[in-house]
């Protein structure tokens, strides 16, 4: 197989991977939602277990009209989504599905530049609170960056560990590294990276940028049909990165109790599948926090547990080397 065509194959994977998982992780979350919340709507369309909801909920937003408010930012609105959605699709490319070449495109500083690209991600909201002339938008676009400079510092800080006891900041050579017994003095820094992720995606609880009993959906209030579809989508595509990055940073990647490499792929999937569970989980179980509360979360909990776990990994890093 020459370098193009192998090269040319990867990216395709990538790609359908980006178009296919977001969209089964936001299925998913219709049937669980329904299952834990008593919804039956979700139950029926398409017949056995609502299975066409997903189709008939792309029909939908295909229908709706595209409107663009009179006073917006026309080019900046319609940029958008656009700048919400593929940074994800970068970031995926260098997450590692398995052992050796099995990953889109190998990065030497993946860490950086998963962790990176992601923030930039968070722009597209930004963009579209600003552009779209309407004050509970600007409010919304205000919440996403408030949250964006609390949460990007414990996430960082807790990648920073992982890194440092892996002795790589490769996202491939953290996964080879890891270790089974990582697990118990590691896992703050798993946590404190899953909720701070969590935060950065807007997810519930941590949904007050778009609150949509208080600022009527916040940045995406004037966006409707496909634009406002592809907010989703990104969300869903989030899921699919966080817990992906999860994985390979914190619970071993393609590394299980059985198989060997050639089951590594199964082994990821299934980590990030679970850890997606969990995400559409704590949606259904808790309240959403109050501005203050979240920042509170971040600046006086998070950061001294990530700044902890730090200290401790530098210690267990001199007494085993």
């Amino acid at each position: 197989m020459t370098d193009a065509l192998d090269v040319t194959l990867r990216l395709l994977a990538v790609l359908v991977a980006f178009l296919v998982l977001p969209l089964v992780v936001g299925q998913t979350e219709h049937k669980v939602m329904a299952h834990m919340q008593g919804r039956l709507g979700p139950m029926y369309a398409g017949g056995f277990h609502g299975w066409a909801q997903l189709v008939a909920d792309g029909v939908k937003f295909v229908q709706k009209e595209d409107v663009v408010p009179a006073g917006a930012d026309r080019r900046v609105f319609q940029l958008a989504p656009a700048v919400a959605l593929l940074p994800y699709l970068l970031v995926l490319l260098v997450i590692p599905l398995g052992p050796g070449d099995a990953v889109g495109q190998a990065v030497d500083a993946g860490i950086f530049f998963a962790l990176a690209v992601m923030g930039v991600g968070v722009l597209g909201s930004l963009m579209a609170g600003w552009a779209s002339a309407n004050k509970f938008s600007l409010l919304g676009g205000l919440r996403t960056a408030a949250q964006l400079l609390s949460y990007e510092l414990p996430m960082l800080l807790a990648a920073a560990s992982v890194a440092m006891a892996a002795g790589t900041v490769s996202l491939t050579g953290i996964a080879d590294a890891f270790e089974w017994w990582w697990l118990p003095w590691q896992i703050v820094g798993a946590i404190v990276f899953f909720v701070a992720g969590l935060a950065e995606l807007q997810r519930p609880p941590f949904d007050m940028p778009v609150a949509d009993s208080e600022i009527i959906f916040g940045a995406y209030t004037e966006y409707t049909g496909l634009r406002f579809a592809f907010f989703l989508l990104a969300e869903y595509a989030g899921i699919v990165v966080l817990c992906g990055l999860t994985t390979v940073l914190f619970l071993g990647g393609w590394q299980g109790p059985f198989g060997g490499d050639g089951l590594g792929w199964f082994w990821t999937l299934l980590k990030t599948a679970v850890l997606a569970f969990v995400v559409i989980w704590l949606r259904v179980t808790y309240p959403r926090l109050r501005e203050d509360q979240l920042q509170k979360l971040s600046w006086t909990f998070l950061v001294p547990l990530a700044l902890a776990q730090i200290a401790l990994t530098g210690v267990v890093k001199v007494v085993i080397p």
